[in-house]
C-alpha cells in the first residue's frame, strides 16, 4: 500500500494535487462554518428561547465533538476527496455510499446558495440600484472562478477572509460584553419548555454546520494523517469559543428578543448581531458600520468555502461515473475539479432564483444530519470488518464517541422530520430520484460492461 505520507507527487488529469497544510486546514474548516455565527441561529430563540436555545447548542456541540474525533478516523484511513461517499461505500457497499454521498452534495450545493441570498441583501443595502439576486449570481461566478484557479490559492483567500471574519467577532464580543446582565439571558428564557429545546435544535446545527468540509480535501493535504485531525481539531475548538461568545455577548446585552425583533411586531430578523450591537452604537455610527462591513468577511469565508467542499464531493461522484464522468475531470492547467464547480455553480443559481432561503438552509441541514448517521455506521462497521484497514488516527473512547454521535444525530432527524414535514418530503424525494438514476442508469452501465467483458 501507498505511504500516505510520502512526499507530495505531481499530479495526473485524474488526481488532486497536495498543497494544503494544517493552517490551510484551520482556515476552510473555520471558514466553511462561520457564516453560522452571523445570522440564523437567532432564529431558535422564539422556538426555544434563551435556555432551550442554549441547551439544543450544548447537546449539539456534544454531537460535534464526537463526531470530529470519528470522522477524522475515517478522513486520516480513507484520504479522499468524496469524504462520506468513500467511507460509507468501503463499509456498507455502492448502494449505501451513493446514498451517503447525495446527502453530502445536498448539504454542500444547497447551502451556498443560501449564504449567497444573504450576501447579496447585505450588498443591496449599500447599492440598492442592483438587485439582490444580481448581486449573488456575480458572487457565484466570481468565487467559483477562484476556486479554479487553484486549490492553494482559494486556500490562501478563504484563511485570509476568515482571519478577519474572526477578528471581527472578537471585536464584536469586546465592545458588547462590558453591557453583559445575567439578568437578560433569564428574561423569558424557556417559554415553552423541553419541546422548545426540540424545535431549536435545527438552529443550533446551523453554528456548525459544514466543519466536516475539511474531510473532502483530504486528498489534497500534505500529510493527510497528521495534518487532517490538527485542521479539524483547531478548527472546532475555535469554533466552539466562538459561539459561546457570540450567544452570550448578543443575548446578554438586552434580552433574546432585541436580537430577534427589530421593532415590537416586526418580523424576525437573521442578523442578530447589528441589532446587538445597535443597541450600544446605535445604528449609524462609524463603529457600527465598520463592523458591520468586517462582519461580512463571515458571509463570504462560508461561501467561498463550501464552494470548494461542494466541488470535491461533487467531483468523486463524477470520478467514479455516478455521474457523468465530465464531472470527475482535473482542469490540466489549474489542477482543480473546474467542470464540478461549474456544475454546482449552475444548481446554486437555480436554486436562488426560488426565493427560499429558509427552506435551502433546512434542506441542507437534512443532508448534513444524514451524512453524521451514515459517517458514524461507516466508523462501527469498519472498526468490525475492516480491522486491517491502516488508521494512523484513531478515535478516543471508542465506541463511546461515535455511537454517541450517532444516537444525537438520530434524534437531531426526528427533531428535524416532525418540524418541518413538506421539507423532509422533498429532501427524501431527492435522495430517491437519485438513486433510482444510480440504480437503473449507473448500476445497468456497470453490469452491461462487465458482461460484455
Amino acid at each position: 500500500m501507498a505511504d500516505q505520507n510520502a512526499s507530495p507527487k505531481p499530479a495526473s488529469a485524474s488526481q488532486l494535487k497536495r498543497t494544503l497544510g494544517p493552517l490551510m486546514l484551520w482556515g476552510l474548516g473555520v471558514g466553511y462554518v462561520i457564516s453560522g455565527m452571523y445570522f440564523g441561529w437567532n432564529l431558535g430563540l422564539p422556538a426555544g428561547g434563551t435556555l432551550g436555545l442554549a441547551i439544543a447548542t450544548f447537546f449539539i456541540i456534544i454531537l460535534y465533538i464526537t463526531f470530529t474525533f470519528s470522522y477524522t478516523e475515517l478522513a486520516c484511513a480513507i484520504p479522499k476527496a468524496g469524504g462520506v461517499f468513500d467511507y460509507a461505500t468501503t463499509a456498507m457497499g455502492e448502494d449505501i455510499g451513493f446514498i451517503a454521498g447525495m446527502s453530502q452534495i445536498i448539504e454542500f450545493v444547497f447551502a451556498p446558495p443560501a449564504i449567497a441570498a444573504a450576501i447579496g441583501a447585505y450588498f443591496h443595502i449599500f447599492f440598492p440600484q442592483i438587485p439582490v439576486i444580481t448581486i449573488a449570481i456575480t458572487a457565484y461566478i466570481l468565487f467559483t472562478t477562484l476556486n479554479i484557479y487553484g486549490v492553494k490559492a482559494a486556500a490562501t483567500f478563504e484563511l485570509i477572509i476568515t482571519g478577519f471574519a474572526v477578528f471581527e467577532l472578537l471585536l464584536f464580543s469586546g465592545i458588547v460584553l462590558p453591557h453583559f446582565h445575567w439578568s437578560n439571558l433569564a428574561q423569558n428564557a424557556f417559554p415553552y419548555g423541553w419541546r422548545g429545546v426540540w424545535a431549536a435544535t435545527p438552529f443550533a446545527i446551523w453554528f456548525f454546520l459544514g466543519l466536516e468540509g475539511v474531510a473532502n480535501v483530504a486528498e489534497e493535504t500534505v500529510h493527510p494523517q497528521k495534518n487532517v485531525l490538527k485542521g479539524f481539531g483547531s478548527a472546532l475548538i475555535t469554533l466552539i469559543i466562538l459561539c459561546a461568545l457570540v450567544f452570550a455577548a448578543s443575548v446578554g446585552v438586552g434580552g433574546w428578543e432585541k436580537i430577534v425583533y427589530p421593532s415590537p411586531g416586526a418580523d424576525a430578523s437573521d442578523s442578530p448581531l447589528p441589532l446587538a450591537l445597535s443597541q450600544i452604537t446605535g445604528n449609524s455610527g462609524w463603529l457600527y458600520h465598520l463592523l458591520i462591513t468586517i462582519g461580512l468577511m463571515g458571509l463570504v469565508a462560508s461561501f467561498h468555502g463550501l464552494i470548494l467542499a461542494a466541488s470535491r464531493a461533487s467531483y468523486e461522484f463524477g470520478k467514479t461515473g455516478c455521474i457523468p464522468k465530465i464531472f470527475g475531470i482535473i482542469h490540466p492547467k489549474f489542477k482543480t475539479p473546474a467542470n464540478a464547480l461549474l456544475l454546482n455553480m449552475l444548481i446554486g443559481i437555480i436554486a436562488l432564483f426560488t426565493g427560499k432561503t429558509g427552506d435551502i438552509i433546512t434542506i441542507a441541514c437534512f443532508g448534513a444530519i444524514m451524512l453524521y448517521i451514515f459517517a458514524m455506521i461507516s466508523v462501527l462497521v469498519l472498526r468490525k470488518n475492516a480491522p486491517e484497514l491502516p488508521r494512523p488516527f484513531r478515535v478516543p473512547m471508542y465506541p463511546y464517541f461515535p455511537i454517541t454521535a450517532l444516537m444525537i444525530a438520530v434524534v437531531s432527524m426526528i427533531a428535524m422530520i416532525t418540524l418541518n414535514v413538506k421539507l423532509a418530503l422533498i429532501f427524501f424525494a431527492i435522495l430517491a430520484l437519485a438513486y433510482i438514476w444510480f440504480y437503473i442508469i449507473v448500476k445497468r452501465k456497470r453490469n452491461a460492461t462487465i458482461i460484455t467483458r
